[in-house]
């Protein structure tokens, strides 16, 4: 009896081994995975277009480091938060369909549970047929990073995805 148990216990030991190689290794996956998702939101309400910008935490956390400086800290520095909100904005461009630039503001950032936001506005113009986009944002330092868009309140959903050398994206309206 006391064999049989032994031999069980060891199938059991060498199975959750092999669960717990699968999930380091699905962990260390994701965390490969490189990407951004920004709402363009026209607002009806406000008559601006509002743009957020969502990037994981320890993607910045490990970006910082690398634009900036090795003790940068997102987490609890407000001038690195600054900095980096800058960097995100100054990679990301919205156009009118005849190629000129939307004047986007910077109007905040935020730390929310496991994401840094970055938010953008601009008023909407009055008559617009479509947008180009551009957003390198964590693409100069990552060239595998995957920044997601989607077109929100003007019409129905869209979405660009921006990898590889995607570098300009358009919607029509």
């Amino acid at each position: 009896m006391t064999t049989k148990l032994s031999r069980i216990s060891d199938v059991v030991k060498a199975g959750l081994y092999a669960l717990l190689l699968c999930v380091s290794s699905s962990q260390a996956i994701a965390h490969q995975q490189k990407a951004a998702i920004t709402t363009v939101l026209f607002n009806p309400r406000t008559e601006n277009i509002e743009v957020m910008h969502r990037f994981n935490l320890h993607d910045a956390e490990h970006a910082v480091k690398m634009l900036f400086k090795k003790t940068a800290d997102i987490l609890d520095d407000p001038a690195t938060q600054a900095e980096f909100a800058n960097y995100a904005a100054e990679r990301f461009m919205l156009l009118n369909a005849a190629g000129e630039p939307l004047k986007l503001s910077l109007i905040g950032f935020e730390t929310e549970g496991k994401y840094f936001w970055v938010y953008q506005e601009t008023d909407q113009p009055p008559v617009l047929k479509g947008l180009r986009v551009r957003h390198d944002a964590l693409r100069d330092i990552w060239p595998s990073q995957v920044n997601t868009l989607n077109v929100e309140g003007n019409g129905d959903l869209k979405t660009l995805t921006f990898t590889d050398n995607v570098a300009l994206l358009e919607v029509h309206f």
